[in-house]
């Protein structure tokens, strides 16, 4: 036994996206004493600037809006109550396709084995027991989170560590409700057309190959109030739009699939610290 206590590292690509897909299990784990460890890979340039206008519309500062963005996510985290925040500050690489993917110094164009070196120097620091980011796909194709997940997985092979290692998904159950309350809320939205939800169905996973089910209903608020905490992005932040009381029967369960365990622990597990503790 040590007296260093239980951590958890979430790899997350934008100030915004610690919230969106793990709010909860940062807010849970972080009260049940566990150190809980942000790494945001980008500075998140290539959001919205006041009044939202638009990157590469008159009036739209990268530097301005992502010294507005650090203000806000230092805020996210202290209502999250997460111990530690680490920002590698990359240049962030917009939406596929934008130009600013080519942009030097961008996040998408950094050599993976650069990025994956900086983190590894932040996981032989931490040495976290879990650590969480995104599925090869960055979920939903976003440069920037591809390229989370890419670094995330070169620099676990570049250190000693092994700990759990998980990547942030969407039971397809829960992508299907997720559509209906979005038409809900926008009366007005157009179908997608066949090859849009032909690619939309593909997110996620199909229930039954999810192994880790974690209940955050509890935290659920604290979750809605870090989202809320980007207000620069919110008129991108569709969950703000429901309220606090539909959001957490929506967003009370955050799931994840386990790619790396020592611990033998069974699956499907309900918590990412199974067998280590």
């Amino acid at each position: 036994m040590t007296d260093r206590p239980l951590t958890l590292m979430a790899v997350h690509a934008h100030p915004d996206d610690e919230a969106t897909g793990t709010g909860g299990v940062l807010a849970r784990y972080a009260a049940e004493g566990i150190r809980t460890v942000l790494v945001t890979c980008t500075d998140g340039g290539c959001g919205d600037g006041p009044g939202g206008v638009k990157p590469g519309e008159p009036g739209h500062d990268p530097v301005a809006v992502a010294s507005m963005r650090r203000r806000e996510l230092e805020a996210s985290c202290d209502v999250l109550g997460i111990s530690d925040l680490e920002m590698l500050d990359y240049a962030d690489s917009g939406m596929i396709g934008w130009p600013s993917n080519e942009a030097p110094g961008s996040f998408w164009q950094t050599p993976v084995e650069k990025g994956a070196a900086r983190l590894a120097e932040l996981m032989r620091h931490y040495r976290p027991d879990v650590v969480v980011t995104y599925d090869e796909n960055g979920f939903y194709g976003h440069p920037d989170h591809i390229q989370a997940h890419r670094i995330t997985m070169a620099a676990l092979e570049m250190t000693e560590l092994t700990p759990k290692v998980y990547w942030t998904t969407m039971p397809r159950s829960t992508m299907q409700r997720f559509g209906e309350t979005m038409r809900e809320f926008h009366e007005d939205m157009p179908e997608p057309d066949p090859a849009e939800a032909a690619a939309l169905a593909e997110i996620g996973l199909p229930d039954d190959e999810i192994t880790t089910w974690v209940d955050t209903t509890a935290f659920s608020g604290q979750k809605f109030d870090a989202l809320a905490a980007h207000a620069s992005q919110g008129e991108n932040i569709f969950f703000l739009k429901m309220g606090k009381e539909r959001f957490g029967e929506l967003m009370g369960m955050e799931t994840f699939l386990r790619v790396q365990d020592a611990t033998g622990a069974a699956v499907p597990e309900k918590d990412l610290f199974a067998g280590l503790r």
